[in-house]
């Protein structure tokens, strides 16, 4: 007898009612499934059979569901599993989430789904239990009825957050097994912002002013977590919030947002009339897990402070509280270190590496969540993008928590980092709590935004892409700075940088079939060309039509 006896019935009716269209492929990568809304309901039914088994393997704990898109337009929607502890899926599970999504037919996929069930030794009488939510993408409730039926077809127990961000989801799935077996989301969602404020509060009870800030919501989910942290803050601190449209689901992430901003490196033109020189903005995405900072000089100049800025803030700022509370001088010592990737500028390397150290691993957000909580006892990561967090290991919060100080002073600093430890959400990039957490580094490193913007100078950077047959041709190592394949082109961009005194790397996308190329020198013209030439080299490389060579290249 089969083991899916008892539920193949249900299995097959859910396949049928959500076939996969011929020629389609998915693939489950960093940010999940992700492509055209219209696209994904054969793949949110796989996927709510896949949460469950999930949950499932990991003896009944919560398994989380998030479907978005994040910073992508609005007609795109994309699904993402979260692990027990609010972690990324189990990369192992990655590649089983896109056999069962590619599956062609329902006999191929029941047989796809015994075998998988047979190696991984999941036993089906093992209770699941999931928890979803989704952003405010149209395509999301048609999403949301392909993936119910999924947990339905296994027997799972599911639970509705609704609408929500990306961060929050991921903070109840870890709040769920870990804390508590609350399963009232509502009063768990309140808890979040309860404890982020309450903390933030805290941080800056001394502080005798009012302050603002202006924040772009990107039309997305981040406008009503915004509305709610505005209320739960009080007066500690106001928040003016834009782009706030979620009623129009077209306005999405249009001409606004985080990655807008960076990729522009200019406003949203919403905001062009509306920011004052001086005044601090930022921008979330469309699922409010990156944030970028930003604000106008004297002259009107726009000024940006990505994800790179937000490190050095941020790092710095933790460094001084445990210097100040008394823990660098402690036997067993706090190491406080930087997570970046090779698209770090690098003039933001050099300053940190001065100052503390700094580790390079390859893209994603999964190499640097990792190297984050394996390598330090605070580990502080964002990539320039704006995505990040700070990782507190369980060793520091019990030294923290545990440490006697000596004077008055030491005391205060100790308390703060207590509160900084609950202002941040750790298990994943979150733009509502990395802002408070800027907005306090800020008040306690005494620095204004033109300060902050003025800790080191960018050095002139550009970002290219080349089309390629195959990117697999490509292989990289040294956390992707340089290339091992194929065999010489290295050799070559090497010659390059070396006219430049600049810095140049080539990755393949993890995506799409292109390689991605950066350069950065001193000078922009030199920044430009350099990128341009090497872009030249990997074009060349790959096999491409001399006769379709970029004129640039």
């Amino acid at each position: 007898m089969s083991a899916l006896s008892g539920f193949e019935n249900e299995l097959r009716k859910g396949l049928e009612e959500h076939p996969v269209k011929p020629g389609e492929k998915f693939s489950y990568g960093t940010a999940g499934f992700r492509t055209l809304g219209d696209k994904l309901e054969s793949v949110l039914f796989k996927v709510g059979i896949l949460a469950a088994l999930r949950s499932k393997s990991c003896d009944g704990k919560t398994i989380g569901v998030m479907i978005t898109a994040s910073h992508n337009p609005a007609e795109d929607n994309g699904v993402k599993l979260v692990d027990p502890r609010g972690e990324m899926l189990d990369a192992s599970w990655e590649s089983h989430a896109t056999d069962f999504a590619n599956a062609p037919s329902p006999d191929a996929f029941i047989a796809i789904l015994e075998d998988f069930i047979g190696s991984k030794q999941i036993s089906l009488g093992t209770p699941s239990r999931v928890v979803y939510a989704r952003d405010t993408r149209a395509s999301g409730p048609k999403l949301v009825a392909a993936l119910r039926k999924g947990f339905a077809a296994m027997g799972a127990t599911a639970t509705d957050a609704e609408i929500t961000t990306t961060p929050i989801l991921h903070y109840l799935v870890d709040t769920i097994n870990t804390t508590t077996q609350e399963w009232d989301v509502e009063k768990l969602i309140e808890g979040y912002y309860l404890k982020l404020s309450s903390a933030f509060k805290r941080l800056l009870v001394d502080r005798n002013t009012s302050a603002h800030l202006m924040i772009d919501c990107a039309n997305g989910v981040g406008a009503p977590a915004a509305k709610t942290l505005n209320d739960f803050l009080g007066e500690s601190l106001t928040l003016q919030l834009k782009n706030t449209s979620i009623e129009s689901a077209e306005k999405l992430n249009n001409d606004c947002g985080a990655d807008y901003v960076k990729v522009n490196q200019k406003l949203p033109p919403s905001l062009a009339s509306e920011l004052a020189p001086g005044q601090r903005g930022c921008s979330l995405d469309g699922d409010a897990d990156r944030l970028i900072y930003y604000y106008l000089d004297d002259g009107g100049q726009f000024r940006m402070l990505d994800g790179d800025r937000i490190t050095t803030l941020v790092a710095s700022f933790i460094v001084r509280l445990v210097k100040d509370a008394g823990l660098e001088d402690t036997e067993e010592k706090i190491k406080v270190g930087v997570v970046q990737t090779a698209y770090a500028n690098g003039n933001s390397t050099k300053y940190l590496s001065e100052r503390l150290p700094v580790t390079c691993v390859p893209t994603g957000v999964k190499h640097l969540h990792h190297a984050a909580a394996e390598r330090y006892d605070i580990g502080v990561y964002f990539e320039a993008n704006g995505h990040g967090t700070v990782l507190f290991s369980s060793s520091a919060q019990r030294k923290i928590a545990s440490h006697k100080p000596s004077t008055a002073a030491q005391g205060v600093a100790l308390g703060r980092l207590k509160d900084v430890i609950d202002v941040i959400n750790q298990t994943v990039g979150d733009a509502l709590s990395d802002m408070l957490l800027v907005e306090v580094a800020l008040y306690h490193m005494s620095f204004s935004v033109e300060t902050w913007d003025k800790l080191y100078s960018d050095l002139p950077n550009r970002l290219v892409k080349v089309k390629v047959g195959d990117r697999n041709a490509f292989v990289t190592e040294d956390a992707e700075r340089r290339l091992v394949r194929p065999l010489g082109l290295q050799g070559k961009i090497d010659q390059l940088v070396r006219r430049t005194g600049g810095r140049s790397f080539v990755r393949p996308s993890g995506t799409e079939d292109v390689v991605r190329v950066y350069a950065e020198a001193q000078g922009t013209d030199d920044a430009i060309d350099l990128a341009l030439r090497v872009a030249g080299l990997v074009y060349d490389e790959a096999g491409g039509d001399p006769a379709q060579r970029p004129a640039d290249f």
